[in-house]
Parts: C-alpha cells; structure tokens; sequence
C-alpha cells in the first residue's frame, strides 16, 4: 500500500441477497478471505441478482476491491467518526408533520 497510490484486487465473493418479511438485506462475503479497510471500495460484477419476494438468494461472483490509499485511508479513520454522527442525527416518531 503506497502513500498515494490505489491497488486493485480480483477476489471471489459470494453475494446473499435477501428479501423476506423479516430480512431484506445484500451481503457480499469473499471467498478467499480478503477483508476490506478504510476507504476501500468493493465493485462485485455481473448482472443484477434478483431474488423474489419470501426468498434468499445466493449467487459466486468475482469482485474487484480497489485499496484506499495510505492517505486516504487515515482521512476516512480521522473523519468517519464525524460522519457516523450525523446518522444519529435523527428519530422516528409516529408524529405527523404536515
């Protein structure tokens, strides 16, 4: 990892998709054991997955995980918090605003 450069990784990965009552949700875990860090992006590719109503999908795929660079990497520990913050910033309420 270099101080200003990205790197780029193909890795497998197998994506869960998940549509039920009680669970609508998407997981991408990958199957070689990368972990992603700071700042890294992660593209998985191949055409939408869609799963049906009452149903959990699962389909291999390959993604490509693009490494934060070594600055990048501390802006995103040193602001994350910042941002995480601001999802706190609201509730729900079953009051009607009009």
């Amino acid at each position: 990892m270099g101080l200003l450069t990205r790197t780029k990784e193909e890795v497998p990965c197998v994506v869960t998709i998940s549509h039920r009552f009680e669970e609508l949700s998407a997981h991408v875990k990958f199957t070689d054991g990368s972990v992603v860090g700071p700042g890294d992006t992660v593209k998985v590719h191949g055409a939408e997955i869609m799963a049906p109503y009452g149903e959990v999908v699962e389909d291999e795929r390959m993604a490509t995980i693009t490494r934060a660079s070594g600055i990048e990497r501390l802006w995103t520990r040193a602001t994350g918090d910042f941002e995480f913050m601001e999802l706190c910033e609201f509730s729900f309420s079953e009051e009607v605003t009009v």
